[in-house]
């Protein structure tokens, strides 16, 4: 599926989500999405199902012509209901493009639409240091911040437990949760 048949990211927002000092020392920054990251985009979502997909008994094209497709449908997806968000790409100053993330900051509550890295900078505190810095921003606001994560992943369901969230519920593959705004 080529980008050019994808739609567009909406323009960057003024007053998007700003890097978090303790990743700009690190050498990382957030900047708006642009049409032109599909590509390595695309290749960071194939990279978030290959333990999904390594069982499965396809030719290695077909594989990827179906993760192409299913990011195709994702992206679609984000745009048309969560057009609102900032769209952010993760980069470091040497070794470019490392994530993706996707914040929509509205009331009553934030929603992490997507948090994904390419696996050799999982587990490596940017996540937490993303998501920390949205829970700051939408506790000033008097906020909580929402999110889904499969059920099967494991990692990412230990993070978001040690930052505070919970699960409110699950439905099919997925778990719905929240971390409240607290008092002052």
């Amino acid at each position: 599926m080529a980008s050019q048949r994808l739609a567009p990211f909406p323009a960057e927002r003024a007053g998007r989500m700003q890097t978090p000092a303790l990743l700009a020392e690190r050498g990382f920054s957030l900047r708006a999405a642009r049409d032109d990251d599909l590509p390595w985009l695309r290749d960071l979502y194939a990279s978030t199902r290959a333990e999904e997909m390594a069982p499965v008994p396809w030719p290695e094209i077909a594989k990827r012509s179906f993760l192409d497709q299913q990011f195709g449908l994702q992206h679609k997806h984000y745009l048309q209901h969560f057009g609102d968000a900032d769209f952010l790409a993760i980069e470091h100053a040497q070794r470019g493009p490392v994530g993706r993330y996707y914040l929509q900051r509205a009331a009553p509550d934030h929603l992490i639409v997507d948090i994904s890295l390419f696996p050799g900078m999982r587990g490596h505190g940017l996540g937490h240091a993303l998501i920390e810095a949205s829970q700051r921003e939408a506790q000033a606001l008097g906020r909580g911040v929402e999110l889904h994560v499969a059920q099967h992943n494991h990692a990412a369901q230990r993070l978001y437990d040690r930052l505070g969230f919970s699960v409110t519920h699950s439905a099919n593959t997925h778990h719905h949760m929240r971390w409240p705004a607290h008092e002052s």
